[in-house]
C-alpha cells in the first residue's frame, strides 16, 4: 500500500510558476502526475520511472514542466513554468507498484492515487 499526499497547488497568473509535491510512504515502479478538468477524463501530464530515472511528458507541457524525485525523502515533484490557462485543473499524483504492458498514459494502470491539488491559471 502506497499513500500519496499532494501539495503546492494554488492560483497563479499566466506565465507564472508553481511547484507541486507528492509525499509517498512506499516505493513504486512508476510515478507521475495526471490532471482533470470537471466533465473531462483525467489526462497524463508527466511520468517518472523510478528505477531507470527516465521521464516522459505530454506534448502540451514539454519544455515547460519538469518531473523529478527526491529519493531520500521519497517525494515526487512537478515544477511548472510558463503556466497557461489551459493548464488549470486538479492535479493528481499517481503511482504503480507493478511493471505493466501498455501505455503509461492510461489512468487505469495506476494502483495508487492521491486526492489531488487544485491549480488555477488566470489570464
Amino acid at each position: 500500500q502506497v499513500r500519496l499526499v499532494e501539495s503546492g497547488g494554488g492560483s497563479v497568473q499566466a506565465g507564472g510558476s508553481l511547484r507541486l509535491s507528492c509525499a509517498a510512504d512506499g516505493d513504486s515502479y512508476i510515478m507521475g502526475w495526471f490532471r482533470q478538468v470537471p466533465g473531462k477524463q483525467r489526462e497524463g501530464v508527466a511520468v517518472f520511472y523510478t528505477g531507470a530515472g527516465t521521464s516522459a511528458y505530454a506534448d502540451s507541457v514539454k519544455g515547460r514542466f519538469t518531473i523529478s524525485r527526491d529519493n531520500a525523502e521519497n517525494t515526487l515533484f512537478l515544477q511548472m513554468n510558463s503556466l497557461k490557462p489551459e493548464d488549470s485543473g486538479m492535479y493528481f499524483c499517481v503511482a504503480d507498484t507493478y511493471v505493466r504492458a501498455g501505455s503509461h498514459w492510461r489512468p487505469s494502470r495506476y494502483n495508487h492515487w492521491g486526492q489531488g491539488t487544485q491549480v488555477t491559471v488566470s489570464s
